[in-house]
């Protein structure tokens, strides 16, 4: 014991990092990524015009639907250690890893190493949180932005200088950049803090205030700006947006449209929207669903090479959103719901009572300390987000993820009080707050094993341990300090078991990439009811670079680490062909979703053809484009962005383009969408020529490529 007192090493922080660092990087390597984004990463890899707008295709026609800078900071990794599925993913799991340590010692310097280890390593149980940072999705960046807000206003209380508070701010804007307005979920925390804690009169804390909000509008909009300031001829389309603005795509689909569950045009919802409407719902469009056999999930170019995003089959479900994205239905019992109560809600009853007892200090003391302004800020950063994921209109599990570090701060502080009142003969009732507190949250985890029909073996052990913490910690309530310790010690333990349950599958790479959902085998399925790989767990990834399980056949025969390999102005083929074992026009993701896959005949006859253009196809959506950019350095023009319903491309851009020689192949399907990509479609039909199908098609798919609603996949070519 004197070893972990000591004060040159805090064995402690030691523990925290090794199980962290095993929680987020063991098998890491083995790991998918989501599609979406990691043909980005190689886009931008190409130039630093494609790097700084987060350019989908290496080309630059569009973009992706979300800011740059966690795309950044992937695609510099990508630099640094070669193209491949670790170097993108490493980002966000060295994020999560640094996001712990942070709390685990903003937790340490105000409650003891105790609560900051209980704080480290709830964190890192935390199911949600774990499945999202083992993916290239945003949000484990976007939570390391948080926390070093977190950190840097608690700096600023603690030693009076307003330039952390500054820092504060701008790493939330930085954090804006990561995701936008979800980055913004932390402020009211940050300002109620450094009101209460900031110990300087109210009229400076009021400048400071609205200075701090000039930077964080500053640094929140400087992408923004610089984007919608430059002509749209000079930079890529903004994937995701309706009038080509990064503004724009900030307010609405990144912004108002997650709270009211309603989206783009005609602000109607996805599941009542006319077809050629925008059908985006999602956190990201890869995120999005789209009903197969509904005309609201038809993309606005038709859509003939498929309908539903990497990880996720259909399931629109009239305007439900909730259920659609299986988050429950909207109110105040829905993180404790079946679909979101295993994702991060396992420790919220212990945390609870954490908060009771701050607030008898509070009472008991009749003054407000550091601790508590301290506590306070952990539950003004929870309780918003609790309120928002409880009303919002659509959102995806994995943005659960952003609750973790509050959960863990307040029962890792939380337990600091709950166990000096049980350890302490004279605190009358708050004693007995700690043994309820373990029993009712195990008796709460029993709930959650019920609802998702684990073994009842195990729902039975829970509940027993919950009588059992409750039982041995009222009887023994004033015994020795060393059997109070071994009763909470255990109680820990247990409490803990259920939610790292919940946490190994994703450890162990069983868990979908592109719409991460945490939990076993039993409990899981694909979106809209669908089970994920037919083998029990919850999908995979969609098989970025390197070949990992769950990636569909290659294409041409070169790996993705192989074709990003090739200089950063190489987009085009510079490779000796190679034969493909690809046939089919469509493979399945462990996910449950369809990734897009180009057939051999037709990329062969792409390449036979190809006389330098800048890009070989042009499809109707960015889930088209995956399969030819991912394993080669063809760019490949998604006319409509991810889902085919941005308007990103018009009929005099189009005409330009072909009369400069940039593109010449086209592959649509008969389907009409909205009006303006509509026009797009019949344009080509009118001035292009159909190509045979024999002479593309492979024989073992049909050149009638269905996408759900009835497409017939057709090859078109502009030889005027």
């Amino acid at each position: 014991m004197n070893l972990f007192k000591s004060k040159r090493i805090d064995f402690y922080l030691i523990g925290v990092i090794l199980f962290s660092g095993f929680m987020n990087f063991f098998l890491l390597n083995k790991a998918d990524t989501n599609e979406y984004y990691t043909v980005a990463v190689k886009s931008m890899m190409k130039s630093f015009h494609n790097f700084f707008y987060a350019s989908f295709d290496p080309a630059g026609f569009i973009t992706v639907d979300k800011p740059p800078v966690a795309l950044w900071l992937q695609t510099i990794s990508a630099k640094l250690f070669g193209f491949s599925n670790f170097s993108v993913l490493l980002p966000g799991a060295a994020a999560a890893v640094v996001s712990t340590v942070i709390v685990y010692q903003m937790v340490k310097h105000k409650a003891g190493k105790l609560a900051a280890f209980i704080s480290g390593i709830v964190m890192s149980v935390t199911p949600i949180f774990i499945a999202v940072t083992r993916t290239n999705n945003m949000d484990s960046i976007l939570i390391l932005c948080l926390v070093i807000a977190a950190w840097a206003v608690v700096k600023a209380a603690s030693t009076t200088k307003f330039r952390w508070l500054l820092l504060s701010v701008a790493m939330i804007g930085v954090g804006f950049n990561v995701k936008m307005f979800e980055a913004f979920m932390i402020v009211p925390a940050i300002y109620l803090f450094y009101w209460m804690a900031m110990k300087i009169n109210w009229k400076k804390k009021i400048l400071h205030l609205l200075a701090a909000t000039v930077v964080l509008a500053g640094v929140s909009l400087s992408w923004a700006i610089v984007v919608d300031s430059t002509p749209a001829s000079k930079r890529p389309y903004v994937g995701g947006s309706q009038t080509n603005s990064v503004l724009e795509l900030a307010l609405g689909y990144n912004g108002v449209s997650r709270l009211t569950g309603q989206q783009g045009a005609g602000g109607q919802k996805t599941g009542t929207m006319p077809s050629g409407a925008r059908t985006q719902t999602g956190t990201n469009a890869s995120e999005n669903l789209q009903n197969p056999n509904s005309s609201s999930g038809e993309n606005s170019f038709g859509g003939e090479m498929g309908g539903t995003p990497p990880g996720g089959m259909g399931g629109n479900r009239g305007g439900n959103q909730g259920s659609m994205f299986g988050t429950g239905s909207a109110g105040p019992l829905r993180l404790f719901s079946k679909e979101l109560s295993g994702q991060a809600s396992w420790l919220l009853p212990f945390a609870l009572f954490g908060v009771i007892a701050i607030v008898a200090d509070w009472f008991r003391r009749r003054k407000l300390n550091e601790k508590h302004s301290f506590a306070i800020f952990w539950l003004a950063w929870l309780a918003p987000a609790m309120v928002f994921f409880s009303i919002a209109g659509f959102f995806h599990q994995y943005y659960l993820s952003l609750m973790a570090p509050p959960i863990a701060a307040l029962v890792g502080i939380g337990f600091s009080y709950l166990w000096r009142d049980f350890s302490d003969a004279k605190s009358s009732w708050r004693g007995y707050l700690l043994p309820i507190a373990f029993g009712v949250t195990l008796l709460f985890e029993a709930i959650i094993f019920y609802q998702n029909s684990i073994e009842t073996i195990w729902t039975v052990l829970l509940i027993v341990a919950g009588i059992l913490a409750i039982g041995f910690g009222i009887v023994w309530r004033t015994a020795d300090r060393k059997v109070q310790g071994a009763i909470a010690g255990s109680s820990v333990l247990l409490m803990l078991f259920a939610p790292l349950y919940w946490t190994l599958p994703s450890t162990f790479n069983q868990t979908d990439s592109s719409t991460p959902i945490a939990g076993p085998s039993s409990t899981q399925s694909g979106m809209g009811g669908q089970r994920s790989d037919g083998k029990g767990f919850p999908g995979g990834g969609t098989g970025g670079p390197g070949g990992s399980q769950g990636e569909a056949p290659s294409i041409d025969g070169e790996s993705g680490a192989s074709g990003a390999s090739q200089g950063p102005n190489e987009w085009s083929q510079n490779q000796t062909d190679q034969s493909s074992t690809s046939t089919s026009d469509r493979s399945m993701n462990r996910g449950g979703g369809m990734r897009q896959q180009v057939s051999t005949k037709l990329l062969t006859y792409l390449r036979k053809h190809y006389t330098g253009e800048k890009f070989i196809l042009a499809v109707p959506s960015a889930q088209s484009a995956y399969s030819i950019m991912m394993k080669t350095n063809y760019a490949v023009m998604a006319m409509g962005g991810f889902a085919g319903s941005d308007p990103a491309l018009t009929v005099s851009k189009l005409e330009k383009m072909v009369k400069a020689g940039e593109i010449k192949y086209f592959l649509i399907s008969g389907n009409q969408g909205g009006a303006q990509n509509a026009s797009v479609t019949n344009w080509i039909k009118k001035n292009c020529t159909e190509v045979k199908a024999s002479e593309w098609s492979s024989s073992d798919s049909s050149s009638s490529s269905q996408n759900g609603s009835g497409g017939q996949s057709t090859l078109y070519v502009y030889n005027k």
